[in-house]
């Protein structure tokens, strides 16, 4: 029986150094060892741990909403290497007898880069006697079950592939760990999409009815053209729109936008009922952070989502430190928080940050 002792990361490609340092540091927060290998621009990362069964300690200590730069994870075996031609199931299934039992989905996936898209027309044709053979072994449940474990087949190669599994309370539900979204073609700019990935990779959907209702009232600092304000207008936000640009018309005809010809890092709301703060400005990543922190001691708002633009080096490095910063002004300040961090599909050489005021703003005396 093989042994599960590799966690194997999905990334965006060009990003593999920033995931194998993350998951370096998380990993030695718990006390779990090993070295990762990431091969720039492979879209994935693999981290080898030195003790048996750590491999699966980290996918189930490791809150993985807590990784920036992870798009999903699973523990693995050694890579599958020359799978033959006439019977690739046949290895892959011998991993898994022993591993796991009663999965409840099965998910073959490639890297995000072009190489993994010329896979992916094999990989959608593979799946099902694939998943045939785990169901006739009793390895994957005949039906899917979405509280029970994932069965991941990452193919690297087209006879490579690294073969394990994923909890489902802690990991992406997306399949290759990318909402599919498609953007609205009346929307002023593609930037829209990074808006609405969030909504869905840091709002449960239970929750949206709730935290996602029309009639609030938002401010996007940066706003124009309109992509992020697009977002908030569709769910029926009153919107204060801050930019010295124009904003796209058909926004401003909707009657929900009030635009101000302002500088971002100036403006302060005209209201005190403001829900939700959205800021995509192109700024420093410290000025930005320094940003949020003015509105969220102030009370300005109950949630905000923010991207920071990232430097060409160190970029790892950069986020966890302004993330630091934010959490302990917070603190200082009395502030009960929630934050979470993600580089999603729709970002490129940015980071989008999620934080949710608990208790209104202030902690209670």
């Amino acid at each position: 029986m093989q042994k599960l002792n590799k966690v194997i990361l999905y990334c965006r490609s060009g990003f593999e150094k920033e995931c194998a340092a993350e998951i370096t540091d998380k990993a030695s927060q718990l006390e779990v060892y090993g070295f990762a290998k990431a091969k720039e621009n492979s879209g994935y990362v693999s981290f080898e741990c030195y003790q048996e069964g750590e491999a699966e300690k980290l996918i189930a200590k490791i809150p993985f909403g807590s990784l920036i730069f992870a798009r999903q994870f699973f523990a693995a075996g050694d890579l599958l290497q020359h799978l033959p031609t006439e019977d690739r199931i046949t290895p892959i299934v011998t991993v898994l007898e022993g591993v796991i039992q009663k999965a409840g989905t099965l998910r073959v996936e490639v890297p995000d880069t072009n190489e993994g898209k010329e896979l992916a027309a094999f990989c959608r044709k593979f799946t099902v006697p694939l998943r045939q053979v785990l169901r006739d072994k009793r390895i994957l449940l005949r039906t899917e079950n979405a509280s029970r474990p994932v069965i991941h087949v990452f193919f690297i190669a087209s006879g490579c592939c690294y073969v394990g599994y994923s909890l489902s309370n802690n990991n992406s539900p997306f399949h290759m760990g990318i909402p599919r979204l498609k953007f609205p073609s009346d929307a002023p700019s593609r930037s829209t999409l990074k808006l609405e990935e969030a909504f869905h990779i840091f709002i449960p959907y239970e929750e949206w009815d709730e935290r996602l209702v029309g009639g609030m009232h938002a401010v996007d600092l940066g706003a124009c053209p309109g992509g992020w304000t697009y977002q908030l207008v569709q769910r029926s936000m009153m919107v204060q729109a801050v930019d010295n640009g124009m904003m796209d018309q058909k926004l401003m005809d909707t009657g929900q936008v009030k635009h101000y010809r302002e500088d971002g890092f100036k403006f302060e709301p005209k209201r005190n009922n403001i829900t939700w703060l959205v800021c995509d400005m192109v700024e420093k990543p410290a000025r930005i952070t320094e940003l949020m922190v003015k509105w969220l001691v102030n009370g300005w708002c109950r949630e905000a989502i923010f991207n920071l633009k990232l430097p060409m080096k160190k970029r790892y490095e950069e986020v966890k430190q302004n993330l630091t910063f934010l959490d302990e002004q917070l603190k200082e300040n009395g502030v009960n928080a929630l934050i979470q961090a993600k580089q999603l599909y729709h970002d490129r050489e940015e980071v989008t940050v999620h934080v949710r005021c608990i208790w209104g703003t202030k902690v209670p005396e």
